[in-house]
């Protein structure tokens, strides 16, 4: 796992979610209810056996933000968030529990 500052100020459209350290976005989450938001990349979200890598990109509680070692490569490859970048990250808004459930399951041993 690897942890840095963040660089990442997210704004998903449609859904214009900007994550601030003051007043934390909630989401509702149909596994685990009302819990505080956090952004992945959706190479995350998949079901497969061996991990992506988890990468986190902002350690406040109130702004998670990780995505796999495959968009840290391009990222780092590209220099900045292009167009190219979000295409493949394909940014998920998920819970924290799911984002730490995520972590788990994607982090090497």
């Amino acid at each position: 796992m690897t942890t840095r500052r963040s660089r990442l100020n997210f704004d998903v459209s449609p859904l214009q979610i900007h994550m601030t350290t003051s007043a934390p976005a909630m989401i509702g989450c149909g596994e685990h209810g009302e819990r505080v938001s956090a952004v992945v990349c959706g190479h995350l979200l998949r079901g497969e056996l061996a991990p992506a890598g988890f990468v986190e990109n902002s350690s406040n509680p109130n702004d998670l933000q990780a995505w796999c070692s495959a968009c840290e490569e391009l990222y780092l490859g590209e220099g900045e968030m292009t167009e190219a970048f979000r295409r493949f990250n394909r940014m998920s808004i998920v819970c924290v529990d799911c984002y730490a459930d995520a972590k788990v399951r994607h982090s090497s041993p």
